[in-house]
Parts: C-alpha cells; sequence; structure tokens
C-alpha cells in the first residue's frame, strides 16, 4: 500500500519566515527526491527547496506569495514503495540550495533564474530604502513590469501599495520628458550615445552575479565617504617561512598561499584597531564593534567577482585556514556556495597578487567597514641605512570608512598590519 510523505521547508538558515515566489509543481506530477519544488525568497537570498523524498504530488499546501519556515509543510506525495517512513521520522531534509541575492528589503527584483547562483556582496540592506506595503498579487505585477516599489506611492488603506498605483507610475515614467539630470540630490545620468555610426559593436549582457553586485558596489561608493591608505610590507622573510612548510601543507593536503598568513595577520591588527572591525548602527549615531573575526575573501569566478566569508580567522591555524581557503575558493568558482557562506563578515581582502599589478582603490563593501586591496610582490631594492639590500615588497591599500575611521587610525593600522607581515611570528604573541 502507497504512502502519503508531508514534504517540509527544511533549514534554511537565519531566515524566519520568507515568502514563497514559485510553485514548480503541481497535483498529479511526479518528483524525484533532491528535485526542486518551490522557490522562496527573503531580502537576502533566493532558494530553492528540494523534495526530501520521490513520489508523486496528490496535495499542494502552499501557494505564490505565501510566508513559510522551518518545518512548513510544502506538499504531499505517495510514494510507491510501501516501506517509506513518514517524513517527520525521516532524517532531516537536506538543505536548501541558496543563492544569496543583493537587493534591499523589500525593493521588488526579477524572479529568479531556476539554477542556484550566488551573489558576493552581503548589502546593507535598509540604507536607503523605505518600506513598501503591497500584496503578493501587487508585488508579483510590479515584478513583471520590473517596477522598484519603494518608489511608488501608495493610495490604499494605511499606505497600501494597489495595482492601479503601480500602472500610475508605469505611465507616468512613460510619458515623462526626458531630462540632462536628475532633480534634488540625484546624480546626472551618462549618456549612452550611438556607437554603431563609429563601427561594429555587439551588446552582450552582463552575468547576473555581475548585475546584482554592480548594484551594491554602486551604493557602497555613493554611501560611504572612502579613503584609502597606501603602503608596502616586506615578506622576505614570511615568503620563505612559507615555502619552507609547503611541503608539510601539501602533505596534509592543502595549498600554503600567502593569502592565509596576510587573514592572520589582518585579524591581529583588527584586534588591535576594532573600530575597523565594525559597523554603524542604521541611524548612523552608534558604531556596533563585533567580537569575532569573519574575514571576507574576493575569489575571481566566470561569472564575476563572489566574497565568501571565512568564519572565526582567529581561531584557526594556517594550515586549517590554508585547507578552508581553499575549499570554500573551489565552490565559489563551481557556483556551488550557500547563503551563509557569504554571510557574517566583518572585514575583506581583494587580493590582485595572482594576476599583477599594485595598488589599487578596493571599494569597502557594506555594512562592514575596512577593506584591504593586496597587489603582486616584488623585488625591488630597499634601503637599510647603509647599503641596498633585495627585498620581496607586498603592495597594500586600505580603503575605509571615513566617519568612522579617521585618517590617523587608517595609517596606524596599515603600519601595524605591515609590522606583522614583516615578521609573520608576531601574529602569535
Amino acid at each position: 500500500m502507497a504512502n502519503l510523505i508531508e514534504l517540509i521547508v527544511p533549514d534554511i538558515g537565519d531566515f524566519d519566515e520568507v515568502e514563497v515566489i514559485e510553485v514548480l509543481v503541481s497535483v498529479g506530477d511526479s518528483v524525484e527526491e533532491n528535485q526542486d519544488i518551490i522557490t522562496l525568497e527573503s531580502d537576502k537570498a533566493a532558494m530553492e527547496i528540494p523534495a526530501s523524498s520521490a513520489g508523486v504530488i496528490t496535495e499542494v499546501k502552499i501557494a505564490v506569495g505565501q510566508k513559510v519556515k522551518q518545518g512548513s509543510v510544502i506538499a504531499i506525495v505517495e510514494a510507491a514503495s510501501a516501506d517509506v517512513t513518514p517524513e517527520k521520522e525521516a532524517e532531516p531534509a537536506p538543505a536548501a540550495k541558496a543563492a544569496p541575492v543583493v537587493a534591499p528589503a523589500p525593493v521588488v527584483e526579477a524572479a529568479p533564474a531556476p539554477l542556484v547562483e550566488s551573489v558576493p556582496f552581503a548589502p546593507d540592506n535598509k540604507a536607503g530604502v523605505k518600506a513598501a506595503h503591497a500584496s503578493p498579487s501587487v508585488r508579483q505585477f510590479a515584478r513583471e513590469l520590473g517596477v522598484t516599489l519603494s518608489l511608488v506611492g501608495g493610495s490604499g488603506d494605511k499606505g497600501r501599495i494597489t495595482k492601479q498605483d503601480v500602472q500610475n507610475f508605469v505611465k507616468k515614467k512613460v510619458n515623462a520628458p526626458a531630462t540632462s539630470a536628475t532633480s534634488g540630490s540625484g546624480i546626472p545620468p551618462v549618456p549612452v550615445g550611438n556607437y554603431k555610426k563609429f563601427g561594429e559593436v555587439e551588446s552582450v549582457e552582463l552575468s547576473r552575479i555581475k548585475k546584482i553586485s554592480g548594484k551594491h558596489l554602486h551604493a557602497c561608493w555613493l554611501n560611504i565617504p572612502h579613503v584609502t591608505q597606501f603602503d608596502e610590507a616586506d615578506i622576505t622573510e614570511l615568503e620563505k617561512f612559507r615555502k619552507d612548510n609547503k611541503d608539510l601543507a601539501a602533505k596534509q593536503g592543502v595549498n600554503l598561499t600567502p593569502l592565509v598568513f596576510i587573514m592572520k595577520a589582518v585579524v591581529a591588527s583588527l584586534k588591535l584597531f576594532p573600530d575597523l572591525n565594525a559597523s554603524l548602527s542604521e541611524d548612523k549615531e552608534n558604531l556596533i564593534v563585533k567580537q569575532y573575526y569573519n574575514i571576507g575573501v574576493a575569489v575571481d569566478t566566470p561569472n564575476g567577482l563572489m566574497v565568501p566569508v571565512i568564519k572565526d580567522v582567529d581561531k584557526k591555524g594556517f594550515l586549517a585556514l590554508a585547507g578552508e581557503l581553499g575549499e570554500i575558493s573551489a565552490r565559489a568558482r563551481d557556483g556551488a556556495l550557500t547563503a551563509k557562506d557569504l554571510q557574517g563578515g566583518t572585514f575583506s581582502i581583494s587580493s590582485l597578487g595572482g594576476i599583477g599589478g599594485s595598488f589599487f582603490t578596493p571599494i569597502v563593501n557594506a555594512p562592514e567597514v575596512a577593506i584591504l586591496g593586496v597587489g603582486r610582490h616584488k623585488m625591488q631594492p630597499v634601503w637599510n641605512g647603509s647599503e641596498f639590500m633585495p627585498r620581496l615588497m607586498l603592495p597594500l591599500s586600505v580603503s575605509y570608512d571615513h566617519r568612522v575611521v579617521d585618517g590617523a587610525m587608517g595609517a596606524r593600522f596599515t603600519t601595524h598590519l605591515n609590522q606583522m607581515l614583516s615578521d609573520i611570528r608576531k601574529v602569535l604573541l
């Protein structure tokens, strides 16, 4: 005799109630185990929820627009096998495949593709965005038209946005005369010319990651008063130590890269200058200083830049960090990162040493207040007081939020980081 099994929402991380934006199955459909059946969307992530058991859908318990949480029943399936145990007695359902979306809540973005996609930055979700009150059907209508609901005025009860409000907004935008600059404190748009008259062109769509991260980076650049401090660290002894232990690391299956030592040196400096391991409060009146050290590391992937976060760097040794860095970087390139992999960062590192170049101005990844850019090290003559000596020098570029970090603190942090890298043994003190 066939068994009826409940398919439930598995552990979805830190999210409480999230909205169902797509139901991928209906009554009568046959589903395989781990086949995606619904899509959820919160203010930070879109998630494909898989079926924990195979069978035929006999009843769908949720609909688009409904809010669900861990344990909510999605659907009922009739399993072909008679020895299948009920869902509640089975092992926990596999974790949802998550694709963090850099979109401030409740701004409505286009419905995500059914592929698992990850984006590089965790946004400052509430910066500059007002609340938008609308029903799921109105949100869906706005999504189809590409309308950002936070820009629409609501005429309904208590300011609720209606379908007519969305239509009026679109009509107003379509009929509005073109202007050379936006009003108020807006920034004039860059005009787009007719490039075809100068020669052959090709239009290539940006990847989803670049579209989403681009919006976040643009917001960070506009909202944060950036200052970048430059310096060079003498890593001659560090590189010798790394090479001496490279074979030992290889025997344990890890690649001991310079970035591992840079991460530990950064944490040692953050402990001395905790204001750089912090975030501004929403009202910008207080500084929230974090007592943990989670370092985001920029990874170059075929689809664009991503910044997975290595947790509790202060509590891990060089070899443990090397292994974790190699594993999470590989998953980033394969597009297999989860929402948790990109959350909780306190400071970021963007290393271009493997590509080339020296100094640059990395953009602070809000809500963090500082970021380190690392260039390519090179051997160069350094005066030691009596003669020039060949030393391996590493370019450092520290960008910081000038509302939190003044020039003196930024210089002291960079100088201390330089000292840590020049004698990596000091991170153990």
